[in-house]
């Protein structure tokens, strides 16, 4: 009887390309940091991180085609990525949605507090012309992951409303957190506050309409919607 053949190991799953460039991505963004606060975002500061990381020229230019842009934009994806685990760490459905969103938009700022200089440079980059979509992509990014981190499972009108409202919000209160500084940004905090106070007051002179047009007489009632689509 022959001996039997020796149990094989099992392979593991070779690193796909995707995986490789992220990794490669991941590489080239720790060593662009420490500069970017003094030289920005630019080709040259792209080109130094990568040698500096030890990464060939061409692999670069595969991990991020679009060149500064796409290092700018995984730049903030990353901070998304970092906020959200952040997030997971505490109970968010016991709190109501306006403190989930406030402690969200607190966290995706804090996250990258040791990278402020770097995150306000990149908002300044994303809004140049030559940037294209970029800016617009990035900022739903992160504003669509603070809603999905708060619990939002919303498909209708109501997804689009609720991104919008809070790219204002988001926007606006980084804006003041840049140039903070104030003992634990104290002033931006407290901007944040009344900016989501405000968009309760919105949240409740919609909801009071949507009463009222609710009770309108047809046609009447489907012109008003059509012309103020107030539907959650």
């Amino acid at each position: 009887m022959s001996k039997s053949a020796p149990r094989q190991q099992k392979a593991r799953k070779p690193m796909s390309a995707e995986d490789h460039y992220e990794d490669v991505r991941a590489q080239i963004l720790d060593a662009a940091l420490p500069d970017v606060p003094f030289d920005g975002w630019t080709g040259k500061s792209m080109r130094e991180a990568a040698k500096k990381a030890g990464v060939e020229s061409g692999l670069a230019r595969l991990a991020l085609p679009g060149g500064t842009v796409d290092l700018v934009r995984y730049f903030i994806a990353d901070g998304d990525r970092r906020m959200a685990l952040e997030l997971a760490k505490h109970d968010l459905p016991a709190m109501k949605v306006r403190e989930r969103i406030t402690f969200a938009v607190r966290t995706r700022l804090q996250v990258d507090e040791h990278n402020r200089e770097a995150l306000r440079r990149a908002t300044a980059y994303l809004a140049l012309p030559t940037s294209g979509t970029a800016a617009p992509r990035a900022l739903y990014g992160t504003v669509d992951a603070i809603w999905r981190a708060a619990g939002d499972t919303s498909t209708d009108y109501n997804f689009y409303t609720k991104r919008l409202i809070l790219s204002g919000v988001y926007t606006s209160t980084a804006a003041v957190w840049f140039g903070d500084d104030t003992d634990g940004f104290e002033k931006t905090w407290a901007f944040l506050d009344r900016r989501i106070e405000d968009v309760m007051q919105i949240e409740k002179v919609k909801g009071k309409a949507e009463k009222v047009l609710s009770a309108l007489p047809s046609p009447l009632g489907l012109m008003a919607r059509l012309r103020y689509p107030l539907g959650r």
